[in-house]
């Protein structure tokens, strides 16, 4: 129960952060666009991490935003008061299948004031830095709540509309990843993606390895 109530605490103060001030995001170009996706070329920047082995999604997402807002909080060596940044990334580590998952890292972009010198988070949350290196990322947008079964519809329709596209066989085996970029107080007109790592080099994207999460 006091974890419950913890979090529902930690869930209404990031509503009223999101509300009250501007948000930051990672900076990207949109390189190429269709009618059911687009490519972006993301620049290199740094994000906070922390590892989910839940099975569900949602579960996932819950606890490790939990433990990252800790951290933006002050749950860090510098006592640092962070500001929430969008979107808040859950990638799936791939598993047995193509849309399955051995577990999740839940993410947070650091703010450009934090880039060069991230605070060390305290050990008890279980998080880390790591360098979100330049490249492409084909994006396939979706409104509504992002459920468990939700996304890996609209996973599955991403990866329909990569392979019919000049990038069939482009994605980088890296799994997939979902970006949320609403509090749970927006109830219409939420802002959601699905991100898969893709190798397009004619479009000037580096190619990318596994992520060092």
């Amino acid at each position: 129960m006091k974890k419950a109530r913890a979090l529902s605490v930690a869930v209404n103060v990031l509503c009223l952060a999101i509300v009250c001030s501007a948000i930051e995001s990672p900076q990207h170009t949109v390189v190429h666009s269709e009618s059911d996706f687009e490519i972006r070329l993301y620049r290199t920047s740094v994000w906070m991490s922390a590892p989910a082995l839940d099975i569900s999604f949602e579960k996932a997402t819950w606890n490790g935003f939990h433990r990252l807002f800790q951290f933006t909080e002050g749950a860090n060596l510098n006592f640092s008061r962070i500001p929430m940044t969008i979107p808040v990334l859950t990638t799936a580590v791939p598993g047995a299948g193509p849309l399955q998952s051995q577990g999740y890292y839940v993410s947070l972009y650091l703010p450009v004031k934090f880039q060069g010198d991230p605070p060390v988070p305290l050990p008890e949350l279980n998080i880390k830095p790591y360098e979100f290196s330049s490249h492409c990322v084909a994006v396939r947008k979706f409104s509504g709540f992002a459920k468990d079964e939700r996304i890996v519809k609209e996973a599955e329709k991403l990866a329909t509309s990569l392979s019919r596209s000049p990038w069939a066989e482009s994605k980088t085996g890296r799994g997939y990843s979902i970006a949320q970029y609403n509090t749970p107080i927006r109830i219409v007109k939420r802002k959601n993606e699905v991100w898969v790592d893709i190798d397009a080099p004619e479009l000037g994207c580096k190619s990318v390895g596994v992520a060092a999460h």
